[in-house]
């Protein structure tokens, strides 16, 4: 596992900028795939609300497959996304998803420490809460702390799935190598974050405001809103393969065992 300096963290951001060059219509027709399964899933009675959580980590090989495709100079499909599905790794992506869900309950639940539970109706309750409950309630800070309890488990996961499909490792200790490359290169990885807040929120809002004071017409900036961002949120799945390649190698380099 490689420690990388902080400067990785935006290199990581224009390795993803220039995968999603290479082909833009076909990356952004695999995530409006994705979009409309996960639609889909979510109309599941019982299962609608878990499936999408316990599936993640299945979908994001088909985006980090899709990058290796864009890097042979081969063409990306829609059916890339079951990739996870036709993979022997498909029961070791199931397991971490289902740690996904826990992980994502414990850090929502936590929140009640500080608001009482209001930020826990808010997600898990499909009746809206009053306003006057909401703005009485310490809702902000407790969606930090949540964050900030779930920011160790995003650690283990962030890796953990490629480590998995690609090392063939065990769910175990794929979130522990996971958590670790992480650890080792948080300086990269708080410059990726700052990076993608920047280019992926408040560019979107500041160009949204400037529409909106030169035309005034909400349609207009929905029209220019909305594709920027399905084209920024495909930039930014493009991005997390660099930083998988960056630490652990290319998929075809890569073997069974990792160097310590």
């Amino acid at each position: 596992m490689e420690k990388l300096p902080a400067n990785a963290g935006w290199l990581w951001v224009k390795e993803g900028f220039a995968l999603f060059r290479k082909q833009p219509a076909e990356m952004s027709t695999l995530f409006l795939a994705y979009m409309f399964l996960m639609l889909a899933l979510g109309i599941v009675p019982l299962l609608g609300q878990i499936l999408p959580m316990v599936l993640i980590p299945v979908f994001s090989m088909a985006f980090m497959q899709a990058c290796t495709q864009i890097e042979k100079g081969k063409k990306v499909y829609p059916n890339l996304l079951l990739t996870g599905f036709r993979s022997p790794a498909f029961p070791s992506l199931l397991k971490l998803g289902v740690l996904y869900l826990v992980a994502a309950v414990a850090a929502v639940a936590a929140s009640a420490l500080i608001d009482g539970g209001v930020f826990w109706q808010v997600m898990s309750s499909d009746q809206a809460l009053d306003r006057d409950t909401i703005r009485n309630s310490n809702m902000s800070l407790a969606m930090l702390f949540s964050a900030a309890v779930y920011t160790p488990a995003a650690m283990a996961f962030w890796y953990a799935a490629p480590l998995i499909f690609w090392q063939k490792m065990g769910v175990g200790k794929a979130v522990f190598y996971s958590f670790f490359a992480v650890k080792r290169s948080g300086k990269a990885f708080i410059v990726y974050g700052l990076s993608w807040l920047l280019i992926g929120v408040l560019m979107p809002a500041m160009v949204s405001s400037l529409i909106a004071m030169l035309v005034a017409k909400a349609f207009v900036v929905m029209l220019v809103l909305l594709p920027l961002s399905l084209m920024l949120t495909v930039i930014m799945y493009c991005s997390f393969y660099p930083t998988y390649t960056s630490v652990f190698g290319h998929p075809e380099t890569t073997g069974a065992a990792i160097p310590e």
